[in-house]
């Protein structure tokens, strides 16, 4: 195996302060997902008044936005609902939403810190780094799909427990597709960019 190239030879000083501070971002982002997801889920578990975010379709609300705070229609897209308590079901699909969320920030963080770790190092391509942002690339698409759907599971039971299983907001779109879409897209884009990296620099370092 082709020992690592001096770092000094690869980066500039201003690069190497960039993926630092890129580390220090990535730390934080896991703590705060970390951190929100344990607060969310304390907040959850007795079970009683759990405030859910729910998107709405084709629903008319009425909102003090007249001459003198009279009410005028407005159709909700997104609001915050005070449910009195959710189904067990529910319940742990919240729970589960928090903990996968929090998993995929986690695992996604740690693995583009090693990818960080590795190009500091003055080692960017080869076939460790292209399976890390391979590996990242999936995660973060588990995330974007996977968490939506629970977080609808407990918007739907939260609805449904608070209308007595009367009230129905259609279906709606759980997942941002065109985010999903241009995710896989950068991921795939990602992976191809370091696996032809990886064989040139194996090329290169059979000619040396």
């Amino acid at each position: 195996m082709a020992s690592p190239r001096p770092t000094s030879r690869i980066l500039s000083r201003g690069d190497t302060v960039g993926f630092l501070f890129f580390v220090v971002l990535g730390v934080g982002l896991a703590v705060w997902a970390v951190v929100h997801s344990a607060i969310r889920i304390v907040e959850a578990l007795p079970n009683r008044d759990v405030r859910v975010t729910v998107p709405f379709l084709d629903t008319i609300a009425q909102a003090p936005l007249g001459p003198s705070a009279a009410p005028v229609p407005i159709e909700l897209g997104t609001g915050v609902i005070v449910a009195p308590e959710l189904p067990i079901a529910s319940l742990w699909a919240l729970l589960i939403a928090e903990v996968l969320l929090a998993a995929v920030v986690v695992t996604v963080v740690v693995l583009l810190l090693l990818l960080t770790a590795d190009i500091l190092r003055g080692r960017i391509f080869s076939r460790r780094n292209t399976a890390l942002v391979s590996v990242a690339g999936t995660v973060t698409l588990v995330g974007l799909a996977g968490v939506p759907f629970f977080q609808n599971m407990v918007a739907n039971g939260a609805l449904a427990r608070m209308s007595d299983y009367t009230f129905d907001r259609g279906a709606v779109q759980i997942v941002d597709l065109p985010v999903l879409f241009g995710t896989a897209f950068v991921a795939a884009l990602a992976g191809t960019v370091f696996t032809v990296g990886d064989r040139l620099q194996r090329d290169m370092d059979g000619l040396v």
